[in-house]
């Protein structure tokens, strides 16, 4: 298998495991993480998700130019891809947060998996980049669209018009990530974001997420009015009472996730 996926205790990781080649993606690959995230879609235990890739040098260098679809082109980028790079990228029907854990290179694709994520830990070596123009091809799946939306314009044309690569602790500064630590310390980081969301109502991340997500664009009285199904499940839920009870007992909730 190039992608190991696992979860326990309500919590799925994704590792794209193809280390002997920057973990970068290739055909099969594209599908089966298709395939995790239907899964991970379906199902109701899952409350938060790790997305990262094997070794110690990369996450993910984006598309495997070996191995790749006969598209090209105009063709490729008119093809139908489900979420964007890697099923995620653009992904609109995932409401369960999902973190990055970049452990390294987060380049074309693998960036563009890395911004399609809610919150990205990384180690001090990790760099992120865009450089399809490098290369005579165009960040198509999620890099242009997203990037620009996500930190300033002037920082996000600075990275796309010359393909540079930015180190971890600027990718911090610009806002790219939420928390960057040693390599020794990354997985410990990784955990305690994973413990405070596992803290927080499992219905209630998600109804945030799909709000957040899909209002974006629209003007906030809009938004305010739209009546989104996760926030509707979210406000009718158990959980809802159980927290207010929890708060009032002044003991921890037990969430049930409906």
């Amino acid at each position: 298998m190039s992608v190991l996926y696992d979860v326990v205790d309500h919590v799925a990781t994704v590792t794209i495991d193809r280390p002997e080649v920057l973990n970068a993606v290739d055909l099969p690959t594209e599908a089966e993480l298709q395939r995790i995230w239907t899964d991970i879609e379906s199902r109701d235990d899952i409350r938060a998700v790790v997305l990262t890739g094997a070794g110690e040098r990369s996450f993910c260098a984006g598309a495997d130019l070996k191995n790749t679809s006969n598209l090209k082109g105009v063709e490729y980028w008119a093809a139908a891809r489900t979420g964007g790079f890697g099923g995620i990228a653009l992904r609109e029907t995932l409401d369960v947060p999902v973190i990055a854990r970049v452990n390294g290179l987060a380049l074309g694709g693998g960036f563009e998996m890395v911004l399609g994520c809610d919150i990205v830990v990384a180690c001090e070596e990790a760099s992120f980049g865009l450089p399809e123009p490098l290369v005579g091809r165009l960040p198509l799946d999620g890099g242009m669209l997203l990037l620009q939306r996500q930190i300033p314009y002037r920082q996000a044309m600075g990275m796309m018009l010359t393909g540079q690569r930015v180190k971890a602790p600027r990718a911090l500064e610009m806002g790219l990530v939420n928390e960057v630590v040693p390599r020794a310390e990354l997985d410990t980081a990784v955990h305690r974001w994973v413990q405070q969301m596992l803290a927080c109502a499992p219905l209630s991340l998600k109804a945030i997420k799909q709000v957040v997500r899909r209002t974006g664009t629209l003007a906030p009285a809009d938004a305010h009015r739209m009546r989104l199904p996760a926030l509707v499940a979210a406000l009718q839920s158990e959980d809802a009472n159980e927290g207010v009870l929890a708060f009032q007992q002044k003991r921890k909730p037990q969430w049930l996730g409906r």
